[in-house]
């Protein structure tokens, strides 16, 4: 099977290569330098060179503050580019895997009440910012197409490449002594290995449709840094802060939870708690 990661040098991809890698599986990942997925005809000499049999999407433009100026960018990136790769999947019987994001829902502080385990697949969208506007036009453009796909939706997603919150956490604690973290808006970070393992289990077993990979628990980013210096062993002191006093450009969401039962019911798929999950990132990350 010829495998093409596009993104091939980001925080997920590179995630899909160590992984493929290890596996001993054949693949070719391009970076967007080497592969424009917003350039129609950049993308159809490039597949028609290639010829995968299955494309796996780690293309995507990803500053949610900086969206909201560059709305023209995110779109082309996160709809038109996605737009250009589905529609080839469906000329070419080729499957697409593709990566979305909690964003697409509205986030509601009040959903916290009314869906303790989390936003399931089904759950109406309704983004409150460009970032996740631009991933959902994303999502509609490959359903639209027609062509077979495995949609995964993450949130707050962590892993030992590339830029998140953990990595930042470590290099912040290591230059001060207090830290001010945002503790009123909850959900679950997702571990860039369990997202590619899970969805690499999904595709050998020929899985399409719309599925949530998170780990379990429902915490705070507070909780979240209290953690990791806890793990770490870095004297730093961690003030909870409203999201308020926290200025950012583009509105967070309260809540932004996924459920993973759909998930769960398939056998073979390992949904961990993220105590756990962050102790195993802690151990192996590139910092």
């Amino acid at each position: 099977m010829r495998i093409l990661i596009t993104g091939g040098n980001g925080q997920l991809g590179s995630e899909w290569v160590y992984f493929l890698n290890k596996q001993g599986v054949e693949f070719i990942a391009l970076p967007s330098s080497d592969l424009d997925i917003t350039d129609h005809p950049d993308v159809r000499r490039v597949l028609n060179n290639l010829r995968p049999d299955l494309i796996i999407n780690c293309a995507a433009y990803t500053k949610v503050d900086q969206a909201e100026d560059e709305q023209e960018k995110a779109f082309a990136v996160n709809a038109d580019g996605v737009r250009n790769l589905a529609d080839y999947c469906a000329e070419h019987q080729i499957k697409l895997v593709h990566f979305s994001t909690d964003y697409v829902f509205e986030g509601r502080i009040e959903d916290k009440e009314s869906l303790p385990d989390g936003y399931p697949e089904e759950h109406p969208t309704n983004p409150i910012n460009v970032y996740g506007e631009s991933k959902l036009a994303g999502e509609n453009e490959i359903v639209n197409s027609g062509c077979d796909h495995l949609l995964i939706r993450v949130s707050w997603l962590c892993g030992r490449f590339g830029n998140n919150f953990v990595k930042s956490m470590i290099r912040l604690g290591k230059e001060r002594d207090e830290l001010k973290v945002v503790n009123d808006q909850f959900g679950c970070p997702t571990f860039a290995d369990n997202v590619v393992k899970n969805t690499w289990h999904l595709t050998e077993q020929k899985i399409s449709g719309i599925y949530h990979i998170s780990s379990k628990g429902m915490i705070t980013w507070y909780d979240l840094a209290k953690a990791i210096f806890k793990k770490t062993g870095e004297p730093v002191e961690v003030k909870p802060i409203p999201g308020s006093e926290f200025t950012t450009k583009a509105q967070r969401p309260g809540f932004s939870l996924l459920s993973t039962k759909k998930i769960e019911a398939v056998p073979g798929i390992t949904i961990t708690d993220w105590q756990e999950d962050l102790h195993e990132l802690l151990a192996n990350i590139d910092t």
